[in-house]
């Protein structure tokens, strides 16, 4: 028996994602309703090879048949339908910001703390947190259970596709302006994306950091410990798809190379390709339509008493968003905390 799934926010790029997904992966479902927002109705998405489902109305739509929603529509399309779903007794798995740092909502990557799920039923939604944030606590985990990491310094290096469709058009758009010698004219980002990069994701805050900055190291702590200290500098660059990272971490005791390497090589979603040598290392390129997060480049940091440094890579619609919606249905499953209704 199969679950009867929506899928809500279906024509974006992350919605399309989480539909290909759960299909490729064979999640049990007995039906698959695809919803959007009024203007989309009608046109036709993916599922599977074979499947195609029309869009319906996401406003119009009744929660009360379906046992699992995966919402990735916008933060403030979130703030009013998931609570409405989840009072209709559907679960939901949110991709949106809106709820993350609610302090009873569960915010969750399954290799990292899926025993929080257990916690879900008190608002019946589970945040997905932000696609930076995942790659990088799937990395930090297996590292944080040898030697208790302390402080993390990361550099973000993230593609266009994590701002949305119209981002990558942008970015195509105006590599295409730029060979014929027209003006590449920003509308998306605050300066021109091609052949350039811009420290600049999501809205500044008081205190200088920006929005996305903050949610990484508010959404670490969260999910892994709260004690870690993290600082982050978001940096958007011209690639489409695929998020890269260098972090540099602190620890509170001694871990050796050695130590990080068999801890890495063992920790479940996580490819370790680190050869010192020309090519030897993962770029996000590599990384498109791939499940891992992939970390290259670990050595010593000779900075700090106890540090290491690396880079690690992922598919940000993937992993970053719609694998780990995924993963936290399975879990669920798995965990049989949430069950197909019958009738």
């Amino acid at each position: 028996m199969g679950y009867r799934v929506a899928v809500v926010g279906a024509t974006g790029a992350v919605g399309r994602e989480m539909l290909k997904t759960l299909a490729e992966r064979d999640f049990p479902v007995s039906e698959v309703v695809a919803l959007a927002s009024g203007r989309s109705v009608g046109q036709e998405v993916s599922f599977g090879e074979k499947s195609v489902l029309k869009v319906q109305a996401l406003e119009r739509f009744d929660f009360k048949a379906t046992e699992l929603a995966f919402f990735s529509p916008g933060a403030a399309v979130s703030a009013v339908h998931a609570p409405r779903a989840a009072a209709a007794g559907c679960v939901v798995i949110d991709n949106t910001s809106h709820f993350r740092m609610e302090h009873d909502v569960p915010l969750v990557v399954p290799e990292v703390n899926a025993r929080h799920l257990k916690n879900f039923a008190r608002r019946n939604i589970i945040s997905n947190p932000n696609c930076s944030t995942i790659q990088m606590v799937v990395a930090l985990k297996p590292l944080h259970d040898i030697a208790r990491i302390r402080r993390v310094v990361v550099s973000t290096y993230q593609s266009v596709s994590g701002a949305g469709r119209e981002a990558m058009d942008e970015l195509f758009n105006q590599t295409r302006a730029m060979f014929v010698n027209d003006a590449a004219v920003p509308e998306q980002f605050t300066k021109p994306i091609a052949f350039n990069v811009i420290p600049h994701i999501d809205a500044f805050l008081d205190e200088g950091a920006t929005k996305e900055e903050w949610k990484m190291a508010a959404e670490t702590r969260k999910i892994l410990d709260p004690d870690i200290a993290v600082i982050a500098t978001c940096v958007r660059v011209p690639v489409f798809i695929g998020h890269a990272e260098a972090v540099h971490v602190e620890f509170e005791g001694p871990i050796t190379e050695e130590q990080a390497v068999e801890a890495l090589r063992e920790a479940p979603g996580i490819q370790l390709v680190d050869k010192r040598e020309d090519g030897g290392y993962v770029t996000p390129l590599e990384s498109v339509g791939e499940d891992a997060v992939y970390v290259s480049r670990l050595r010593r940091d000779p900075t700090v008493p106890h540090g290491l440094a690396f880079w690690c890579v992922s598919d940000n619609l993937r992993k970053g968003a719609a694998l780990n919606a995924v993963q936290i249905a399975e879990a669920l499953h798995e965990q049989r905390l949430v069950k197909p209704r019958r009738g």
